[in-house]
């Protein structure tokens, strides 16, 4: 069965039947993302070696344009899952890989920061840095004690937020001068916190909300990529990814990166 014939069926029987409930309700759609990683399409861009279907983004983009015309919370649980993916896929190791492939973990972003909720509501307002640029200047500390990483953290419009089974989650870097680092951090991993009542970012249902570490701790192995070298990561995978994504489903584009910002210190920002 295809990707496409598999997508209509889900959304037939499963997808269409809750969508309004699931606007109305505010509430996430666990059976939909449960049928969607039955039918395979969770782990669609998952390599065959591991079990997945072996698409890349312009399979994504299609089944987040058609999913979107029926349930735009499910839209936005994609659209982070895929992009999630795309890293895990590149970085990640064989079992996680295989999980996705299987239809048994969602996957996440968690990477835009906020210090103060007067900064979230200037973002909002269009008078802050847009979210894509925080995504290349995480604040969020790590710091290594023997093969354990302590990583602290509140990361903000997390999508599917205390639903997904794996956040792609940012740091600044534990030795490198610049840039920043990107870790697999499990859902269940112990001090990770989701307030109970969800942020009013993303659209009813996806669950996107602030989730806080104080700290989690996770394995140095958790590292995906090199110390320092998340930031190459986020432009030329995430974004890319993410904004195809968007631009899918009908999302508006944000403004234009200041990667110019982006690339300097954080101290250097601090102090501009």
């Amino acid at each position: 069965m295809s990707y496409r014939t598999a997508l209509s069926e889900v959304l037939t029987s499963v997808v269409g039947p809750v969508a309004e409930a699931t606007a109305v309700q505010g509430r996430f759609p666990r059976g939909t993302v449960t049928a969607l990683g039955r039918a395979g399409l969770l782990g669609l861009t998952v390599s065959t070696e591991f079990g997945g279907g072996g698409g890349g983004l312009p399979e994504a983009v299609d089944v987040v344009a058609r999913t979107a015309r029926v349930c735009a919370a499910t839209a936005a649980v994609l659209q982070s899952h895929y992009t999630a993916v795309a890293v895990i896929e590149a970085y990640g190791g064989p079992w996680t890989r295989g999980e996705i492939a299987a239809g048994r973990h969602l996957a996440s972003l968690a990477l835009a920061e906020s210090e103060s909720e007067s900064e979230v509501e200037a973002q909002v307002e269009g008078h802050g840095p847009s979210a894509e640029t925080q995504l290349l200047v995480p604040r969020s500390a790590a710091t290594r004690s023997g093969e354990v990483v302590a990583l602290r953290a509140r990361k903000q419009r997390v999508v599917a937020a205390g639903e997904a089974d794996l956040y792609v989650w940012s740091s600044r870097p534990l030795t490198a001068p610049d840039g920043l680092t990107l870790w697999a951090v499990p859902a269940h991993a112990p001090d990770l916190f989701v307030p109970a009542r969800a942020g009013a970012a993303g659209p009813r249902g996806s669950a996107t909300s602030t989730v806080f570490a104080d700290p989690v701790l996770v394995p140095a192995e958790a590292m995906l990529g090199a110390d320092g070298g998340g930031l190459d990561i986020v432009l030329r995978t995430v974004l890319p990814w993410l904004l195809e994504l968007r631009a899918a489903a009908g999302t508006r584009r944000p403004p234009a990166l200041d990667l110019g910002s982006a690339r300097r210190p954080a101290g250097s920002l601090a102090a501009s």
